[in-house]
């Protein structure tokens, strides 16, 4: 369904972010750290205000909101007050909090939210005697608790500091006070992509561009998956064409050493849950991935029976974005996602969190569910260039985190080897029930 409130897609968010604290950077705005807040820093799909944390001695905060709105991106500026300013580019408007170095760490945690969440953390510091108010952590009698980063504040709290991608006022309190959090991914859990497009399909580099990038990253391995020929993509790989592609891929891998190179595709669910390529061409794929991008007018039910047969299907290896959402846009598909979860943990199906702007797809607590259904998920880019690759995957892993996903639930924190295992497993498993 689609979404009416007035949002932000986090790909857009970030751009605009980042493109502030690059001019931020070159004019030398006199602070010691610029950092993003709210739900950017939280890597929520969609972002309400943009808005960075910039830390300075106090007496400079005045000549440091004034510098920041004199920045070349800037147009113009409103909203001067003592420890704030909003300015505004032909991007969107952003706005600058700046706290000093002793409250560093509470201005971090109130600024970047959520306000559930925050609300949460001030009950806590009541009951233990402290107020936490605004930017700043202080004793009953108002004396200020110096808080130099923000794991100050979580200890004050009796907590471990929770990363910021769980700060959702559900249970994440209740669950550090018990010390259970997860050990959440990173970036250096990653080996490799599994879900990148070429010029083959609807991408814009060539797959040497993207197997070269892909290496500049420190994978070990990454995944060329175009778009099969009825997909909905404006270019797309036609099956009498594989064979070309095959033999560029193999021509690429005796060229450029140090990654392996998987030739894979993203292959269309036909209305009748049919699959795009039939099995003799996908079978001599490393690796298939599945998607439902036209949903044809069907009935929830019926979308529902089409990604169940693609999952069972012994050929398909990841289902990808399988919300299909649209950050800021569309909800997604109103699936039985329970029904999908437990079909893919006993097919042996993976389930993507996809990092393309335009999916961010499974977000949050979808993502949660599907691990904790027993799925095992793969956080790709999605990307279709080259320089995009290492972004769309932090965005990935940002929407992954979100869903509390620890490195042992993602099929590519494994070597390249125990992917393909992954894949073999389910053909051979497939092959002894017939």
């Amino acid at each position: 369904m689609p979404l009416t409130a007035s949002r932000i897609p986090l790909g857009r968010a970030h751009m605009l972010a980042s493109a502030v604290i690059r001019d931020a950077t070159r004019a030398r705005l006199p602070v010691d750290t610029l950092t993003p807040l709210g739900s950017l820093r939280r890597f929520a799909p969609d972002i309400g205000d943009v808005a960075l944390l910039a830390i300075a001695p106090a007496e400079s905060h005045a000549d440091v909101l004034a510098a920041f709105a004199r920045l070349q991106v800037f147009a113009r500026a409103y909203g001067m007050s003592p420890s704030s300013v909003t300015a505004v580019s032909e991007r969107g408007s952003v706005t600058l909090h700046v706290a000093s170095p002793a409250d560093a760490g509470a201005a971090l945690a109130w600024h970047t939210g959520s306000r559930a969440h925050t609300t949460q953390l001030q009950r806590r510091a009541h009951q233990l005697g402290l107020q936490l108010e605004g930017p700043h952590l202080a004793r009953a009698d108002g004396e200020l608790v110096e808080t130099l980063t923000e794991h100050d504040v979580y200890e004050r709290l009796g907590l471990p500091c929770i990363p910021p991608e769980l700060r959702e006022g559900r249970d994440e309190i209740a669950i550090a006070q018990a010390g259970r959090l997860p050990s959440l991914v990173t970036a250096r859990d990653i080996r490799g992509d599994l879900h990148t497009h070429s010029t083959w399909s609807d991408g814009r580099d060539s797959m040497e561009g993207m197997v070269a990038a892909a290496r500049e990253l420190g994978y070990e391995y990454v995944a060329i998956t175009d778009h099969s020929e009825r997909s909905l993509a404006s270019r797309r790989l036609r099956a009498a064409d594989v064979p070309r592609q095959r033999r560029e891929i193999e021509g690429i891998r005796a060229r450029i050493s140090g990654i392996d190179v998987l030739h894979g595709v993203e292959v269309d669910i036909m209305p009748d849950g049919s699959l795009d390529f039939d099995d003799e061409q996908l079978e001599a794929f490393d690796v298939v991935l599945a998607s439902l991008h036209d949903h044809a007018g069907q009935s929830p039910e019926r979308l529902t029976e089409r990604y169940l047969r693609a999952i069972e299907h012994p050929l398909v290896n990841v289902i990808t974005h399988p919300a299909n959402r649209s950050p800021a846009a569309f909800t997604g598909y109103d699936v039985d996602f329970d029904r999908l979860f437990a079909a893919a943990a006993e097919a042996g199906t993976a389930m993507e969190i996809d990092g393309a702007p335009g999916h961010l797809d499974m977000d949050g607590l979808l993502a949660r569910r599907a691990v904790a259904a027993g799925v095992t998920v793969v956080i790709d880019s999605d990307c279709h260039r080259a320089d995009g690759l290492g972004r769309q995957m932090e965005f990935g892993l940002g929407t992954a985190r979100r869903g509390w996903v620890e490195p042992r639930h993602v099929l590519n924190t494994r070597r390249a080897d125990a992917v393909r295992d992954f894949v073999s497993t389910k053909r051979a498993r497939s092959r002894a029930s017939r």
